[in-house]
């Protein structure tokens, strides 16, 4: 009974015991800790510090919902595969509070206001790292290198901030990303290296910025690509060329934007023409006589005194043979490949004209269950970072509009994944091994001199 009583209770250590987990006695006083699997929980309870005494062979600590203002190295064990500490009062980061932490795969720093900076090696080294959550920090900035090497993190959380520009390359690393979640900020402008490297990208939310400037080769990496939401910035236009470099999109978001319907919006209109998957609407603001309208819903005749756009091949065979960066800032506003319009060029990556507006692929797409899926102890008071997003495979897409979307399962998978590192894939065109030819020899022989022997 004096147990019972240091603990937070008899009760709930019986429930404890009756989902079947082992209740650990080495725990830090006002926690929960149990050892199957070595859990330590330490939430809500107005802890300005991390508390000590966390059993070092701890996978999994949850501290969300204290007031932890700093993060210091020897907190934490480098056992830890999932670490919560978002909803605390954090301002620093120590560079090294995470080093050798090979084993994370989770970590979840969201909604400390105050954060506001970072370090550029602070996750460095986090090999294993699925999961990162940095909403709501009051980032301005991120620095170079920030992502440096973290190839299997799949999900990057960094909406509601005050982001106001993405440096060239900055998710150059990670090659196996599949969801980038960037609403909420201050964006006003997309450039050419913004997404570089995002091969394996399948979700972009970029809606509720301020963006008014994309450069027309923003997207080019971006072949996996089934969501882009765009919708609530302060676009005017956006070239057809731009979009037309992601040939797996489904689900397309421009709503609540400024769109001007006049000759410059012609590119858009022909591009939205061809596209065969999901769109909202795209309401025209400009000029006087097109509010109100639906650019989707426009005619060939209501440009009538417009050019006719650049064809693809046309507009990649200049695009290549430019060369120089224009300064994004002294053009804000102003999209690439707008017709019958003064073009703002932009250069391109050297190498062969790539095809972007080809058919796609309209095969059947099974999507398994790529969500990430968080312990049910303390799901309860955890917010949800995707709301569009529902867990299965099969997810529904809630539009601006209130309406639902589902998904068609019309694209094969592009996401590409790779064995770990060290493990060969088997050969299937390898010469036979040695004791198979060895084999093969025997029994040739054995049968020559049976064929023999009968012979006689």
């Amino acid at each position: 009974m004096d147990v019972c009583l240091l603990s937070t209770g008899c009760g709930l250590e019986f429930l404890l015991v009756l989902c079947g987990l082992e209740f650990s006695w080495s725990c830090p006083h006002h926690c929960i800790c149990y050892t199957t699997p070595s859990t330590v929980s330490c939430q809500a309870h107005n802890f300005l510090s991390v508390p000590d005494g966390i059993p070092p062979d701890s996978e999994r600590i949850f501290l969300q919902n204290n007031k932890i203002h700093r993060l210091l190295p020897g907190h934490f064990s480098s056992n830890t595969v999932t670490l919560w500490i978002y909803s605390n009062n954090i301002t620093y980061i120590d560079p090294s509070t995470f080093r050798g932490f090979t084993l994370l795969e989770e970590l979840d720093l969201g909604d400390n206001r105050h954060l506001r900076s970072l370090a550029e090696d602070t996750f460095h080294g986090l090999i294993k790292l699925n999961a990162l959550h940095l909403y709501r920090c009051g980032l301005s900035s991120l620095p170079d290198n920030i992502f440096r090497g973290l190839r299997n993190l799949q999900y990057l959380y960094l909406q509601d901030n005050h982001l106001k520009n993405l440096q060239d390359d900055t998710f150059m690393d990670l090659h196996n990303l599949s969801h980038l979640f960037l609403h909420g900020n201050r964006l006003w402008s997309l450039n050419q290296n913004s997404f570089r490297g995002l091969r394996a990208l399948d979700r972009l939310l970029l809606h509720q910025n301020q963006i008014e400037w994309v450069d027309n080769l923003a997207f080019h990496d971006l072949k996996s690509l089934t969501t882009l939401y765009l919708f609530n910035n302060s676009l005017t236009e956006l070239s057809g060329q731009c979009l037309g470099m992601l040939p797996a999109l489904e689900y397309l978001r421009l709503n609540d934007n400024p769109w001007s319907c006049d000759c410059k919006a012609l590119s858009l209109w022909e591009w939205l023409k061809r596209f065969r998957g999901s769109t909202s609407s795209v309401g025209c603001q400009m000029p006087d006589y097109m509010v109100g309208k639906d650019l989707k819903e426009l005619r060939r005749e209501d440009f009538p005194n417009c050019s006719p756009t650049v064809s693809n091949s046309e507009s990649r065979a200049q695009t290549n043979n430019l060369s120089g960066t224009v300064n994004p800032s002294m053009n804000r506003g102003v999209a690439v490949g707008s017709g019958g319009q003064t073009n703002i060029a932009h250069p391109s990556r050297p190498g062969r004209p790539r095809t972007c507006t080809k058919p796609r692929n309209r095969g059947s797409k099974e999507k398994g269950d790529n969500e990430v899926h968080h312990s049910k102890e303390v799901m309860a008071d955890k917010e949800d970072s995707s709301p569009n997003f529902t867990e299965g495979g099969k997810h529904d897409h809630t539009s601006p509009d209130g309406t639902v979307t589902r998904r068609k399962h019309k694209c094969t998978p592009r996401t590409t994944v790779r064995p770990p590192s060290g493990v060969q894939q088997v050969n299937n065109n390898a010469a036979p091994s040695k004791s198979l030819l060895h084999f093969r020899a025997l029994i040739v022989a054995l049968i020559a001199t049976n064929t023999e022997y009968i012979l006689r």
